[in-house]
């Protein structure tokens, strides 16, 4: 279902506000309370500025710049820690709204008095609305409390792209493209526009948004007869190569040609996220919600018919710009929408034979001009198609993870019995392992390069987004990678100084911390919410192992000290946490003997005195090193 009744009513009123939002000049946004359904509708105005659409000085001819971390601290990709990039000149529209306007007051009071958020846009003011929102979902812990759980909806026009994959792969993961519904004309040239470089074409761009301007006062009409033409061109050429190239992707295509050319044309990294809405010139409409078929079908329905004149194709894919609140007044109907979600939707061939299930997406195809050229249909269908497989590819690689589960949770059942044996024996669960003296500690290494085995492959499939993006937000997975990381994390970095990697290599945590363990911490990170960095206990060792080493070589204490003091705070967080074994201050652990060689006016001071033996006990221990 596209979207609940309620919100497909409130659609039309939100494309003529956003169409009213243009001609404001005193508020970059409009708002506007509707009583039923009861919704606060927040419109934003659109720029007819080409410096609003292209940020000068990132470096890159599309504009695009990482998304700021403070104002969206999770689009991002968490295993992968790699920050999402959007268009830098809407990011920093964005932020002049929220810092100069009474936007935030005014979401609140409406949150406040439980009303449906709604956001809303055309053109740039979409990308505008689509930005807001996100920040809203980011926010939305500190308006619950003041209206209950609170889920935004966000509606474009011929909205331009915001950000590349991994913004598309943070907003699936949260599971927040669901609140995001796109109309785009199947002639429009706007929401295709970031699909080419802006910085070519910039006074081509600047005359085409003076000629779309609803108020223009310095351009003629026919000052942009030059313009879309070469435009237009340049839009459908570069749409065409970044299809071509995700089909390659898609279809597992190991050609090196396919590298070399990226080197040589530049690609768009923008993707488009959310539910589209795809409209024919009758007013019939596909929807859309894979990403790669949306960037599919962005290209092949901006196709026209061979032999048209190319100045009045030109020019009709810009007055499409302008038809938004014609097609949902007159074109809005749940009956005229068709849902294309599954590759078995999607016909190979539309002979005779076909399966009857297809034979809307038959016709639709035929209304969007999809099936007058015989090649260009087959190649838009197989596109779909690999689109659509490739989901199924991503949720075939999670089951096949999944049955890897009850696999890990033996092995880790396992270790979690040789960790009481090793406290049975006195030397704690660390040293135990690190000495290797008994047979049950050869049986462990074997349980932890089985582990290791497991978790790489889940590592190298996220690394390259070969499993939904929702994996790494399972609550199960997030558990179990903790326990993994908690029980097997110090049995690594045993090994790794048992066999002073460190000489060759350098300390574990700057060269050896395998990926296995970096992603397991994002994930609870990102589940807790906590700053990065935070949930670093299972390293715990290998900071012992380095001052150990700094010790030993004659580092004088004051050297060390803020170093010292800082892992015992942190000692204190993990052991109150329960985090931290209290194995750890046996009195012959790595860690006990190296702590007692401390300053004892420090030791007497330390916050984690009282979990280390009595000082009886340490001065005997003194006594013998």
């Amino acid at each position: 279902m596209l979207c609940d009744d309620g919100r497909m009513a409130l659609i039309p009123l939100c494309c003529s506000l956003s169409m009213a939002a243009h001609l404001s000049p005193s508020s970059p946004f409009l708002r506007h309370d509707n009583s039923a359904p009861s919704a606060a509708i927040f419109a934003f105005r659109a720029s007819w500025s080409a410096d609003d659409w292209l940020l000068a000085g990132t470096g890159s001819p599309f504009g695009e710049r990482e998304i700021d971390a403070a104002l969206f601290p999770w689009i991002k990709s968490v295993g992968n820690d790699t920050t999402a990039a959007v268009n830098g000149a809407f990011l920093r529209s964005f932020k002049k709204v929220l810092d100069t306007s009474r936007l935030q007051a005014e979401v609140h009071a409406a949150v406040a008095d439980k009303k449906q958020i709604v956001f809303t846009g055309h053109s740039s003011g979409g990308s505008i609305a689509v930005l807001a929102a996100i920040w809203f979902l980011e926010q939305r812990q500190n308006f619950e409390g003041r209206g209950g759980q609170v889920d935004p909806f966000c509606v474009t026009f011929g909205s331009p792209l915001v950000g590349d994959g991994v913004f598309v792969h943070a907003l699936q993961r949260e599971n927040w493209a669901r609140f995001f519904l796109h109309f785009v004309m199947a002639a429009d040239i706007i929401p295709r526009c970031l699909l080419a470089p802006l910085s070519s074409f910039k006074d081509e761009l600047e005359a085409i948004l003076g000629f779309l301007c609803p108020k223009p006062l310095l351009f003629s009409p026919n000052t942009v007869m030059s313009s879309p033409v070469t435009y237009y061109r340049n839009v459908l050429g570069h749409a065409l190569s970044v299809s071509n190239h995700q089909a390659c992707l898609l279809m597992g295509c190991t050609n090196p040609l396919l590298e070399v050319l990226t080197g040589f044309v530049k690609l768009t990294p923008y993707r488009p996220v959310g539910a589209y809405v795809l409209c024919s010139r009758d007013g019939r409409l596909l929807c859309l919600r894979n990403s790669n078929s949306i960037l599919h079908m962005l290209f092949y329905l901006f196709q026209d018919v061979p032999g048209a004149d190319v100045e009045e194709v030109a020019h009709r894919s810009l007055e499409a710009h302008r038809l938004y609140e014609a097609m949902t007044r007159d074109h809005l109907n749940v009956q005229n929408i068709l849902s294309v979600d599954s590759s078995d939707s999607i016909p190979l061939t539309f002979t005779n034979g076909f399966d009857d299930k297809a034979q809307p997406v038959k016709t639709l195809l035929k209304d969007l001009d999809l099936c007058p050229l015989a090649f260009q249909s087959l190649e838009a269908r197989l596109c779909l198609r690999a689109a659509a497989e490739w989901e199924k590819q991503r949720l075939r690689n999670q089951a096949k993870i999944d049955d890897n589960y009850s696999k890990i949770k033996e092995a880790l059942s396992f270790l979690s019995d040789y960790r009481a044996t090793c406290e049975v024996r006195g030397l704690g669960y660390y040293d135990t392992f690190k000495l290797q003296k008994d047979v049950e500690d050869f049986n462990a290494n074997v349980k932890r390069l089985e582990l290791a085995g497991l978790w790489d492959e889940i590592v190298e499939m996220l690394s390259r987004y070969e499993l939904p993006d929702g994996f790494e937000g399972r609550q199960e997975w997030v558990k179990l990678g903790t326990q993994y990381r908690w029980l097997v994390e110090p049995l690594d970095i045993a090994n790794y100084y048992r066999h002073s990697k460190n000489e060759d290599t350098g300390p574990y945590m700057v060269k050896g911390r395998p990926r296995r363990y970096r992603y397991t911490q994002r994930w609870l990170e990102h589940a807790e919410r906590s700053p990065a960095g935070t949930c670093t206990e299972s390293c715990f060792w290998a900071s012992v192992e380095e001052l150990c080493i700094d010790t030993g070589d004659g580092k004088p204490f004051l050297e060390l000290r803020s170093r010292v003091v800082e892992l015992e705070r942190e000692v204190l967080r993990w052991v109150t946490k329960g985090s931290l074994g209290r194995d750890v201050f046996v009195s012959e652990s790595t860690f006990a003997r190296w702590w007692v060689t401390l300053p004892r006016q420090h030791r007497a001071d330390s916050c984690i005195a009282r979990f280390v033996n009595g000082e009886d006990m340490l001065e005997t221990m003194e006594a013998s090193i």
